[in-house]
């Protein structure tokens, strides 16, 4: 049980355009998720057919998931809160979910430059992303590299340096087998893919990306300008030295600690308890950042 714990904390941790040329409008679906309707669609980015969700209206906001995940298995119990108020655009990365793979590793870098063709193609000039894991990763690259596309970010326990978490991870994450991934994200990844063989090739890729991880550089970092919140949880497997560091060289930003664990507070599926109440989770919190007016 505990070796399968903490290989979540890895996985998860490696882990409406015009021009018919690129965006496909004609499969383009009108769904309906419990209560909530929203438009599923594929877009031709970067030789990948990449998948995205869209739900309700307003200014956009992306979000951008962890490794081994599905737009539902972290966010499903947020995008509702959400989408009240926001233009809420979910996608799924590189070999992830309903994305096909395209031969090549993963790194955050390709993924940045992924979301930024996304934008591109659904004609969004500018939109805020929240990233968790990974995908917190994901979205400091994008700050870095596409700054123009960036109004505010929020990163939910992301890496930007391999000291940012235990010494043991390392060693652990060079002996990550899919037998020890939690069953509810294996489930999530067989419920929407459509080759569900592709689940050995996504964990591998997030588990090589992860062992070749290197730092971003102090000069990348204190390069973001962008309006930026930092949130992990007090029992993460980021180390709170880590986010207050990024904090402390990120000079628009501000930095949240909840209480609980690795995407205790946005509801992650592997963290939800029959205790899991709505009332915890961090939408207010980010709504009001999100609100806020750039000085």
């Amino acid at each position: 049980m505990k070796q399968a714990i903490i290989y979540f904390a890895l996985i998860i941790l490696t882990l409406i355009s015009c021009n018919d040329k690129t965006e496909k409008l004609n499969s383009m679906e009108a769904t309906r998720s419990g209560s909530l309707n929203f438009k599923s669609g594929y877009s031709d980015v970067n030789g990948l057919k990449m998948y995205y969700e869209i739900y309700g209206q307003g200014k956009p906001l992306f979000l951008i998931h962890g490794g081994g995940s599905t737009i539902q298995t972290n966010y499903e119990k947020i995008i509702p809160l959400l989408a009240k108020n926001r233009k809420v655009i979910a996608v799924e990365l590189q070999a992830h979910g309903r994305t096909n793979d395209r031969n090549a590793d993963l790194t955050f870098e390709q993924d940045a430059d992924d979301i930024a063709k996304l934008l591109k193609n659904l004609n969004i000039a500018k939109a805020d992303f929240f990233g968790f894991s990974n995908g917190g990763t994901t979205t400091l690259q994008i700050a870095i590299r596409h700054p123009e596309i960036v109004d505010k970010i929020i990163v939910g326990s992301a890496l930007a340096k391999r000291n940012g978490v235990p010494d043991w991870f390392w060693g652990f994450m060079s002996q990550a087998k899919l037998e020890n991934m939690p069953e509810k994200l294996k489930e999530g990844y067989k419920k929407v893919a459509a080759d569900t063989t592709g689940l050995q090739i996504m964990h591998d890729r997030d588990v090589k990306r992860m062992l070749n991880f290197k730092d971003i550089s102090d000069k990348q970092i204190k390069s973001i300008n962008a309006l930026t919140l930092i949130i992990i949880g007090d029992k993460d497997v980021i180390l709170p030295e880590h986010a207050i560091e990024l904090h402390r060289q990120i000079a628009n930003s501000e930095l949240a600690i909840i209480p609980g664990g690795h995407g205790e507070y946005i509801g992650e599926i592997t963290t939800i308890t029959p205790e899991f109440k709505e009332s915890e989770l961090v939408v207010p919190m980010i709504e009001k950042f999100l609100n806020k007016k750039q000085k």
